[in-house]
């Protein structure tokens, strides 16, 4: 069953479906130029409940090559200061970054670290995984680490995403 929301961001409206069908998510080759990178806060989930973040948005500069139409991988810098591996697997891109000191710990002194995973699809105006499109639709999702802070339950945020293709 798929569901859906509906995305605002600066650039128009766009409905996020997850996951996309993976029988039209074709990645069409390699991902490069630059991109607006938009992490829906307003949108956000903590630990599967809604709870509101910031919104996040950034450039990125993406540079891969192909060995073949679906086997991509390259490098992700973002104009936030920070660079990540970029790869493709059936249909999707994914980036995945650590992020030491992400959650702090009640304690005040003490932080836990996290790990980002963006996963994303080219998507048309629906939301609907196409090919060679300028617009990817996904989600955003940090995971910090179980035992963190005296805790058991690992703390993990998910919000929509959404990327445009400047150049």
């Amino acid at each position: 069953m798929r569901t859906s929301c509906l995305v605002a961001v600066t650039l128009g409206v766009l409905p996020l479906v997850g996951p996309p069908p993976l029988a039209h998510a074709d990645s069409a080759g390699p991902l490069n130029g630059t991109y607006r990178a938009t992490s829906l806060g307003d949108q956000a989930k903590t630990n599967s409940r809604v709870h509101e973040q910031a919104t996040v948005r950034s450039t990125w500069t993406i540079t891969t090559t192909c060995s073949f139409a679906d086997l991509c991988a390259g490098t992700v810098t973002s104009d936030q200061g920070w660079s990540a591996e970029v790869r493709n697997m059936s249909g999707q891109w994914f980036v995945r970054r650590d992020l030491p000191g992400w959650a702090p710990c009640p304690d005040g002194v003490t932080t836990s670290p996290g790990r980002q995973i963006f996963k994303f699809y080219p998507a048309d105006a629906r939301g609907q995984a196409v090919r060679n499109s300028r617009t990817w639709a996904g989600w955003d999702e940090t995971t910090g680490v179980s035992g963190a802070c005296g805790h058991n339950l690992q703390q993990q945020i998910t919000m929509p995403f959404r990327l445009d293709q400047i150049t």
